[in-house]
């Protein structure tokens, strides 16, 4: 009997390794090529790789530059460089979120994107040097001519609960010709100031407003 039991161990061990092996074989699709996926489990995910074709060529604007700000309806350019000066509304409250520079067929553009509630309002002028209001101290400001920026009208994030402008500071776009840098200072009694640095002292400017979203646009013209 125990040399019966030797002969037929193998023979079972060899039956089991054959069941298993087409167990795992039917698991897999008889490996005909099928689809097959075990009942309950997840199905396969597939991911492709980005076309070649979607991000080739593609190219990133240039930092501080803008091509669709303006108004077709904006005030002529005047022939002096006196202050331009508006009104806010009653309560407004606004805090600066963007600025974008731009050059465009006979001047250069400044444009200041505000977040917030009501109407903003400005003075925008020629000052012989840049001074912080808050401090009292000068700053130092890029070009010939620096051109004062106080958009009134305006609040601490705190109190108008939008983010302030945390791009570049000061911002500086190489394609334009009079506007050298823009530099925003800062919010002090209800004005925003910034500054233009521009390439003359006596470029003639103009200012205008625009809404959704809301914007203070300063542009400078050529020289004559």
């Amino acid at each position: 009997m125990n040399g019966t039991t030797r002969r037929l161990r193998p023979a079972a061990l060899s039956a089991g390794v054959v069941a298993a092996l087409l167990a795992l074989t039917a698991c897999s699709g008889g490996g005909d090529g099928g689809d097959e996926t075990v009942p309950g489990s997840p199905s396969p995910t597939v991911s492709s790789a980005p076309s070649p074709s979607a991000s080739a060529g593609a190219t990133d604007t240039p930092t501080g530059t803008t091509d669709d700000d303006g108004s077709t309806s904006a005030p002529p350019f005047p022939a002096n460089t006196e202050p331009d000066t508006s009104d806010p509304s009653a309560g407004a409250a606004l805090t600066v979120t963007d600025i974008r520079v731009g050059r465009h067929d006979g001047f250069d553009r400044v444009v200041f994107e505000l977040g917030g509630t009501g109407t903003p309002g400005w003075r925008v002028e020629y000052v012989p040097e840049a001074i912080d209001d808050a401090s009292g101290n000068p700053y130092d400001v890029a070009g010939d001519g620096t051109l004062q920026v106080m958009i009134s009208g305006s609040g601490y994030p705190t109190d108008t609960g939008v983010a302030t402008y945390s791009g570049p500071n000061p911002l500086r776009v190489a394609e334009t010709d009079e506007v050298e840098e823009v530099a925003l200072r800062g919010v002090f009694e209800g004005y925003t100031q910034a500054f233009i640095g521009t390439d003359d002292a006596d470029n003639p400017f103009r200012v205008y407003a625009l809404t959704d979203p809301t914007r203070v646009v300063v542009e400078v013209r050529d020289d004559a």
